[in-house]
């Protein structure tokens, strides 16, 4: 089942939307003035090999040859998402352990988002940052923005992921770079997680202190792309694509990428996903590519919203096709899942956790948030629980994945 025009539940559409979504002309795939465009093919090699994905035509031989090699083609990693890998998931699961343990051996990076801001002018109809949520924005100011970075550094924590809401107006690359220049006076790794730009903010950022740029797709299906994103420079499907590779032509030494699983057919998206990562290494063999998992979340104002069809079964299925595609990529699971399955995944084929999380403004050094969540968390362990319950179960939390000399 997939999140189509007419199957997505009525509570999250609202009349005002539809009404966005009737009278909206402007095609997704046609860039808005000032946009780069990069003279690559990625795109339409993602898509192609998109078409040549049919999931039902895979067979169990097809996914038993896969799991016999060690370096995996586009159709391999296709065999190990399709419906004929399911009786498999044990042999995967054994197997991406196996390449995990070679490649990362027991430890895991533990790190915390900061949400600087929580304003968007994006109409995403799944997203409680979305411009017409009715939700209470904030924007922290730099005193505020230290008072939380002191407070994440106290926990130990030596890596931090500071994100926005998509508004280039009230969050500015100037007002995102100071932040960068704080967060490395406390952090040994800083990540970013904005609207997407062009590759000369991305220099800038990197100047400022940035190492990793992470954007999510959301959906490749980019006939959907235009039902769910209705308003705002998200709309602009291409040019959402390309943001890891600009990222990259400005510096960053890393980028992470994602489908947020649930919105069309998981197992397209997953592949698509794999698929982006797999050419962006092969474009860019010196980038640190990672990969994410995200599950839809219930959000403020519709707390029916959760993901179709991807269960936690799938969910395994999924990280594990992810690693043995790409044994030395880093593979996040966020709070959007509960502390049991995350741990478990961890062991088998992610390697980056999230603690201390709050999708808030401001929680981190306030009991009372500054300004709403963007969805509903389901792992509220604090940075000690999350060490303490990896280190019982065998693993070696790690605060930095990188040291800077």
């Amino acid at each position: 089942m997939t999140m189509t025009e007419e199957k997505i539940n009525p509570t999250i559409v609202t009349e005002e939307a539809k009404k966005t979504l009737a009278s909206s002309i402007k095609d997704p795939m046609t860039y808005e003035p000032g946009m780069d465009q990069l003279p690559s093919t990625m795109l339409e090699d993602v898509e192609r090999l998109m078409k040549e994905f049919e999931e039902q035509t895979y067979s169990a031989s097809d996914v038993k040859a896969a799991l016999r090699k060690d370096v995996l083609s586009p159709h391999d990693f296709g065999a190990l998402l399709s419906p004929a890998a399911r009786p498999y998931l044990e042999a995967m699961a054994q197997k991406a352990k196996a390449v995990r343990d070679r490649y990362f051996g027991n430890s895991v990076a533990l790190f915390t988002p900061l949400y600087l801001a929580n304003y968007c002018e994006n109409y995403c109809i799944y997203c409680g940052f979305n411009c017409h949520n009715k939700i209470h924005r904030a924007r922290l100011d730099l005193a505020q923005m230290e008072e939380e970075m002191k407070a994440i550094a106290a926990t130990g924590l030596e890596e931090i992921l500071m994100l926005t809401g998509e508004s280039s107006h009230m969050s500015p690359v100037s007002y995102i770079g100071e932040a960068c220049k704080m967060a490395r006076r406390y952090f040994r790794v800083v990540g970013l997680e904005i609207y997407p730009v062009n590759q000369k903010d991305y220099e800038y950022l990197h100047q400022c202190g940035c190492d990793f740029v992470t954007v999510f797709q959301e959906t490749y299906d980019h006939d959907l792309y235009g039902k769910l994103h209705l308003a705002g420079n998200k709309r602009v499907f291409p040019y959402r694509f390309y943001t890891q590779e600009r990222a990259l032509l400005g510096g960053m030494r890393g980028v992470g990428l994602g489908a947020l699983l649930g919105l069309s057919d998981f197992r397209r998206d997953a592949f698509a996903t794999g698929l982006h990562g797999y050419l962006l290494q092969r474009k860019y063999p010196h980038a640190e590519i990672a990969f994410s998992c995200p599950r839809l979340r219930p959000i403020k104002g519709n707390t029916t919203i959760y993901p179709m069809g991807v269960g936690e079964a799938e969910l395994l299925q999924i990280c594990c096709a992810y690693r043995l595609l790409m044994p030395s990529s880093a593979l996040t699971v966020s709070t959007r899942e509960v502390p049991r399955v995350r741990d478990h995944l961890m062991q088998i084929a992610a390697t980056k956790i999230s603690a201390g999380v709050s999708t808030g403004i401001g929680a981190h050094s306030h009991q009372k948030e500054e300004g709403d969540d963007q969805f509903e968390i389901a792992d509220h362990r604090s940075v000690d629980a999350v060490f303490n319950d990896l280190v019982s179960e065998g693993m070696q939390p790690v605060m930095a994945d990188a040291i800077f000399l």
